[in-house]
Order: structure tokens, then C-alpha cells, then sequence
């Protein structure tokens, strides 16, 4: 999955609670401040945003999927058969 760097700045009291609430919840900071925007995510779209993330399908390059054939290409047409019903 790929993870985007994001350089945030608040109180650092609200930096002194979180670092304590993560560590209760065996967790890093970062790890918590992703797990409660996931939280305010779902909550506001009421799912969950990472539930239907597919790796192969944000990986595959769309230029190659029509480089490749498929049974449909593969199946030739008769000479002289009109291509346009």
C-alpha cells in the first residue's frame, strides 16, 4: 500500500495526550492519528476506506491492460464480415 508523507503541526498538549493514549493502546503516535482519521473517516462516510483497497488493480498500469489480449482479440472475424452491426 502506499503511504503518503504529511508533516503536521498542533499543541503539543494535544501531542502530550496522544502520545499517551497510543501508548495504552500499544501504538505508535503516527499509527494512532491514522487509526482516528480512519475512525472520523468511516464515521462520516460509514465505511470503511481501506475495506475495498485491491493492490494489483492500483498497481496495473491501464495502458498495459488493452496491450493485452484477451479471448475476445483472439477470436478473428471472417474475411469480409461487417465489424459494425
Amino acid at each position: 500500500m502506499a503511504r503518503k508523507s504529511l508533516l503536521l503541526r498542533f499543541d503539543e498538549r494535544i501531542h502530550k495526550e496522544l502520545r499517551h493514549w497510543a501508548s495504552d493502546e500499544l501504538r505508535s503516535v503516527n499509527a494512532q492519528i491514522e487509526f482516528l482519521l480512519r475512525q472520523a473517516v468511516m464515521q462520516r462516510r460509514g465505511k470503511d476506506p481501506l475495506a475495498d483497497f485491491n493492490p494489483t488493480e492500483a498497481d496495473s498500469n491501464p495502458a498495459e491492460a488493452d496491450s493485452n489480449p484477451t479471448e475476445a482479440d483472439s477470436n478473428p472475424t471472417e474475411e469480409g464480415e461487417d465489424l459494425e452491426a
